[in-house]
Parts: C-alpha cells; sequence; structure tokens
C-alpha cells in the first residue's frame, strides 16, 4: 500500500514516496494555487513600514505642495495662482496616471526596477527643484520629473499590501497610506522654517536629503510574495468595465479627486488673503493642520472597513463628510480658529477618502493577479481629475491671491469653495450608488467583479 503524499516543508507543494525501496520516485505536479496571505507577521508588516516610506516620499510631497504654492505667489510675478497650481497638479496626477504602466509592470514581475527607478526621479527632481528659478524649469523638475518618479511606486507599493493580507487588509494599507499625511505634517514645518533663515533652495535640499534617508527602507527590505503573473495583461482590463459597480466607483472616484486637493493647495492662500494669521502665527500651519487631521482618517476608516468588510461603503461616507465640510467653509470669513478646525476636520475625513479608494478597490476585485492593472485603471482616471481640478479651482479664484503687487479683480473664493463642494456631492452620489450595487449583486449571489 503507497505511502500518502507528504508536503514539502519549503514551498507547501505535495510530492509522493515510494512505498517500497525499489520502486521508482514519481514526483506529484506542483500545485500552481498559491498560498493564502499571512496577514501578519514579521515580514508582512516590514512590507507595511516600507510601503509606508514610499508613501512618505510620494503621496507626502504633494501633500506639501500647499507651502509651494504660496511661495511661487509671492516669488513668481508673472505666474497666476492657476499656472501655479498647475505644478502640484502634474505631481500628483503623474502620481496617480502613473500607476496604469506601472500596475501591469508588477504584475509582471518588475516590482525592484520600479521601485529604484522610482525613488530616484522623486529625489532627484527635489534636488534638480532647487536650482530652478524660473516656471518652466520648476515644472519639468517638481512637476514632471517628480510626478513621474511617484507614478513608478505608488501603484506597486500599494498592491504589494495586498499579497501579505486579506482579513487585515484595510487596516495595513491605512496604515501604510499614513505616510502621506505624516509627510505633510513634517515637511511644511521643515520648508517654512528653514526657508527664511536659509533660503528656499536649501530648504528645498533639506527635503531631498530627508527623502533619500527614507528611501533606504524601502529599498532594502520590500518585496513581493507571490510570481509573476504568467501571462502579461493589457494595460487596461477591460472587462471590469462590464461590472456596473467597478465603473460606477470609478467615475466615483474622478468627481472626488477633481475636487478633494483644492483645499490643500488653497488653505494657506485662503488664510493669507482673509488676513487670518496673527503675529507669530505661520499660515503654513494651515497646511500642516489639515495633515495632521488625514492622520486619523488613515486609521480610523480602514478600522471600521475590517470590522464591516464594506470598504466602499466607508469611502462613500468619508467623501459625504468631506462634501458636508466643503459646503461649511463658504462660511467661514474672518475666524482664524474655524478656519484651523476646518483644516484639522477636511483633513480627517478626506483622509479617509484616499486612504480607502486601495482597499476599496481590491473588494471589488476577485482576481488578485488583476488588483495591479484595475488599481492602475482607478488611479488613472483619479490622476486625470485631479490634473485639472485644481488648475479650474485657480481660473475660478482668479485675481492673484491677495499676493503683492497682484492688482487684479479680487479672488472669487465663494466660487472656488462651491466648485469643490459641488464636485464633492457628485461623488458621493456615485459612491453610495456603487454600495447599493454591490449589495444588490450579493444579494443576487453574483460575481462583484473580476
Amino acid at each position: 500500500m503507497d505511502k500518502p503524499a507528504e508536503l514539502d516543508s519549503a514551498t507547501g507543494t505535495g510530492t509522493s514516496t515510494p512505498s517500497e525501496p525499489n520502486e521508482p520516485w514519481i514526483p506529484t505536479p506542483e500545485t500552481d494555487v498559491p498560498a493564502p496571505p499571512p496577514d501578519g507577521g514579521l515580514n508582512a508588516w516590514i512590507q507595511v513600514m516600507g510601503s509606508w516610506c514610499v508613501l512618505f516620499c510620494t503621496f507626502g510631497l504633494v501633500n506639501t505642495f500647499g507651502v509651494y504654492q504660496t511661495y511661487y505667489e509671492h516669488t513668481l510675478a508673472t505666474s497666476s495662482s492657476s499656472d501655479i497650481s498647475w505644478v502640484g497638479s502634474i505631481q500628483g496626477s503623474l502620481l496617480l496616471c502613473g500607476t496604469l504602466v506601472s500596475g501591469p509592470l508588477f504584475d509582471a514581475g518588475y516590482f525592484r526596477h520600479l521601485l529604484y527607478s522610482g525613488l530616484f526621479l522623486i529625489i532627484f527632481g527635489q534636488f534638480i527643484t532647487s536650482l530652478c528659478t524660473q516656471f518652466w524649469q520648476i515644472v519639468l523638475a517638481q512637476g514632471i520629473c517628480i510626478g513621474l518618479g511617484c507614478g513608478a511606486v505608488f501603484g506597486p507599493c500599494t498592491a504589494v499590501i495586498a499579497q501579505y493580507f486579506s482579513s487585515r487588509r484595510a487596516l495595513a494599507s491605512g496604515l501604510v497610506s499614513m505616510g502621506s499625511p505624516i509627510a505633510g505634517i513634517v515637511l511644511p514645518i521643515v520648508f517654512s522654517d528653514l526657508q527664511p533663515k536659509i533660503g528656499a533652495p536649501w530648504a528645498t535640499r533639506v527635503i531631498a536629503f530627508i527623502l533619500l534617508g527614507i528611501s533606504v527602507i524601502p529599498l532594502a527590505f520590500l518585496r513581493t510574495r507571490l510570481p509573476p503573473a504568467k501571462h502579461h495583461r493589457a494595460l487596461i482590463d477591460t472587462s471590469a468595465f462590464r461590472d456596473a459597480s467597478f465603473t460606477t466607483f470609478t467615475v466615483g472616484g474622478l468627481f472626488a479627486f477633481m475636487a478633494l486637493y483644492i483645499p490643500f493647495f488653497y488653505i494657506e492662500l485662503f488664510t493669507i488673503d482673509h488676513r487670518l494669521a496673527p503675529d507669530g502665527f505661520s499660515a503654513s500651519y494651515m497646511v500642516t493642520l489639515m495633515n495632521a487631521g488625514s492622520v486619523l482618517g488613515r486609521i480610523i476608516p480602514p478600522y471600521v472597513s475590517d470590522k464591516t468588510r464594506q470598504p466602499a461603503l466607508v469611502m462613500a461616507a468619508s467623501t459625504l463628510a468631506s462634501c458636508v465640510l466643503a459646503f461649511a467653509w463658504l462660511g467661514i470669513r474672518d475666524s482664524l480658529a474655524g478656519t484651523a478646525a476646518f483644516a484639522v476636520l477636511y483633513g480627517a475625513v478626506s483622509g479617509g477618502v484616499v486612504g480607502m479608494q486601495s482597499a476599496a478597490t481590491f473588494s471589488l476585485t476577485r482576481d488578485m493577479g488583476r488588483v495591479g492593472t484595475r488599481l492602475g485603471m482607478v488611479c488613472f482616471v483619479a490622476g486625470a481629475a485631479m490634473l485639472i481640478g485644481t488648475p479650474i479651482a485657480g481660473v475660478i479664484l482668479g485675481g492673484r491671491g491677495g499676493g503683492p503687487g497682484g492688482g487684479g479683480p479680487p479672488p472669487r473664493w465663494i466660487g472656488l469653495i462651491g466648485f469643490s463642494a459641488d464636485l464633492l456631492l457628485v461623488a458621493t452620489a456615485l459612491l453610495f450608488a456603487t454600495v447599493w450595487l454591490v449589495l444588490k449583486a450579493e444579494r443576487g449571489g453574483k460575481s462583484v467583479s473580476g
């Protein structure tokens, strides 16, 4: 009688053993089914730490652009608010749109190549930004070079978490996304405190050295767990758009990301223009407060999502709260305390939108072999929205934002804020529609998505 199959200790796959010494050994074919995610353990949490560092160096820079927006308003006399906001919007757009290419490359096994090249472009672009003196140079260095680097690493370092976590995936993704607001707290303070003392070029170089030091951690520890996909996938998975919930979710993300970063880019300028900051209070602290609030948005919504198993619902609720606060911003005129409270609260709820986007995308994707491509598609749409959202807001604002020597008509803050609030209202409706479609499909016993 043959002995039962034994498990290989290294791979966990089955191998047969002969029942008699003279019988030939015939290996049983190895299974292609990967082991389930460990959902914890030292190696998994190290990946969270490494991905946190990547988010610090990518989305963290986008969250920091508010201080550069105000600085450029005062130093680039011939550039309007809308012109300057193109720099930050290009950076953020390439970060998200780049995942359309980096996602399939991640699926194909090029994770380490993307990591090295992306972090190099980010650090190189930050150093070159410190040498720029003209607007077009800033666009190339801070907008395009850094943006391309961010796009190369953001999607893959988000998708790698899905290989290590299942039931605690939203929590892990939320912890990773905390790297963004932490950078948004630290880096604006670094720039604002150093710029008057050593000048903007050296303040920018100090930030570049900080990014260089932090980049050592992901380069040393980040690794994928699953082998590359056997079949190279197209940049776009057309089957995803045959699913109504995925399509509605993607369009909802478009409207959300058109509006989401308008307060981040303009809150400091709003504070200066309304003369809210007393002596000794830097208006850049509003950007810091907004990012400090965003830390809560990266912890609480993922925790709720893991308990409810409904990341799309949590993202929709966070978008609704962002919409309510955007409308409340319309009522703030001459109150420093009110503006500070808005900054903290908006940072918290908008952090839930950004932090839950990846987890919601994962929940709408059953085939983890396609998660990189699907995430790239969602982020590309969000990036396209981010590209045009803040510049349109700058056109609506008009004027010179209260900058010295600006002249022209007064800025239209009600128009800018109303534009942001209306976009978030549309996004809220679409994201709640996504939740309804998912629940309807589950009740009907259908697959949510491929």
